[in-house]
């Protein structure tokens, strides 16, 4: 019977291994479609970033209270799954809780620490649904949440509760094991949490609680691998793709805003056609229509997006009414991506399929009404630049389609012929100089 279930452990590990690599490698792959990008400068910044940012959740702590509940989720996450180690060693080999013998009185704290870590996460997570849910918080009602988004976000703070409870079920059931003398439960010392409710279990019958626990250490481990295999399909993927984003997250000045090598060098042409080379290429294209046109960091920042809105919440065109909401763009980016990855899927390589992320996902009015403050960058906690993206869609609206108002167009005649916004001569710029 052990020898089944070591087998049946290991085919079930091996599948959810190769599921999950498989999509990783599918999000990868549709990364790398974006233009290439050098960001390996700085790198004593940039893991200065990734501690303060990524693991120090900097950014979090503009609102105390909710930082700390995060705060409990993510420690929750990251700490309690040192645990996982264990049980996919004891599947494999099928021994039992195999670093309790050697850890010794440390194992006992160890459990401890993570049992409390389990209730604090239950805790967390079931503030965060009402706070969703029953509170009803403005950035988490918006329509651009509409369908699926609203779903998938509590869909993870249940299965978070779900195997929060699994391991303190899982731990109830062995320390009772344990006080009825179980000859294949060693004991370990009572814990915190699980030892309060397992002395109530005692008059159980060893049967009944060997399926308990069977029970829930199966269903926990089965519920790990299908959480990890959600998770590339899910907001929830900025829990690893938030380290990479920090460490290549942009280090120029807030809303400092890149300028188009292409077109200065086009600019110069024209004002110095000498200066020309013969063989002269002319740019491919001014900005970008699809998500091959923006850099491969913009379609990372595309899947690290946790969809909080804190950006959209901040964004002033948002608050106003207007058609743009920061975090839509950003899931618009990571849909058109997707779609793209799918038609790569089918056709091994990208078959043209009439759409483009600009008029297609990204209408002209939601980039029109950015005001390029930078809030949205601001307020992100892992560092996404919805901003870079807008401009870069905008380039081309402006650029490759003449599509801009009239207002725009005026702006733009009066800098290209007099050098400034306004419509006054060079010349005459000075002469109010002479009235005073």
């Amino acid at each position: 019977m052990q020898i089944v279930q070591q087998v049946l452990f290991v085919l079930v590990s091996i599948v959810a291994i190769w599921l999950f690599t498989k999509k990783v490698k599918e999000i990868s792959r549709n990364i790398r479609l974006g233009r290439d990008e050098d960001f390996s400068d700085n790198k004593d910044i940039r893991w200065k970033n990734v501690l303060l940012l990524a693991f120090g959740q900097k950014k979090m702590f503009k609102n105390p209270l909710v930082a700390i509940l995060h705060f409990f989720v993510y420690a929750g996450f990251i700490i309690i799954n040192i645990e996982v180690l264990e049980i996919v060693l004891d599947g494999i080999f099928g021994t039992h809780r195999l670093f309790a013998k050697p850890l010794g009185g440390f194992y006992t704290f160890l459990i401890n620490a993570f049992e409390i870590l389990a209730v604090l996460v239950i805790l967390a997570c079931a503030i965060f649904l009402i706070r969703r849910n029953i509170i009803k918080l403005n950035r988490f009602i918006s329509k651009d949440l509409a369908g699926w988004p609203r779903s998938d976000a509590n869909y993870i703070l249940i299965t978070e509760i779900v195997l929060m409870l699994l391991f303190l079920t899982l731990n109830t059931s062995d320390r009772a094991l344990q006080l009825q003398g179980n000859e294949h439960y060693q004991d370990t010392g009572s814990f915190l949490v699980s030892g309060f409710f397992s002395s109530s279990l005692r008059p159980v019958s060893s049967s009944t609680l060997l399926a308990l626990e069977r029970g829930a250490w199966w269903l926990h481990i089965i519920g790990i691998y299908a959480f990890l295999n959600y998770l590339p399909y899910s907001k929830h993927l900025h829990i690893v793709l938030a380290f990479p984003n920090a460490y290549y997250a942009r280090l120029e000045p807030k809303g400092e805003m890149k300028n188009m090598p292409a077109v200065q060098k086009e600019v110069l042409y024209a004002m110095q056609p000498e200066s020309a080379p013969t063989d002269a290429v002319p740019p491919a294209n001014f900005g970008a229509k699809d998500v091959f046109d923006l850099s491969w960091r913009n379609l990372l920042d595309a899947y690290s997006c946790t969809e909080c809105g804190r950006c959209s919440a901040a964004c002033p065109a948002t608050q106003t009414g207007k058609a743009l909401s920061p975090r839509k763009i950003m899931m618009d980016t990571r849909d058109r991506l997707e779609d793209v990855g799918r038609n790569i899927n089918v056709h091994k390589v990208y078959k043209d399929d009439g759409k483009k992320l600009l008029h297609n996902y990204i209408t002209v009015e939601e980039l029109r009404a950015c005001t390029t403050c930078n809030a949205c960058v601001e307020e992100c906690p892992v560092s996404i630049s919805p901003l870079e993206i807008i401009l870069e869609l905008r380039r081309s609206l402006v650029m490759e389609e003449s599509n801009a108002p009239q207002e725009w167009n005026a702006m733009f005649n009066n800098v290209e012929n007099n050098f400034a916004p306004w419509k006054f001569s060079p010349d005459e710029r000075d002469r109010w100089t002479q009235e005073v």
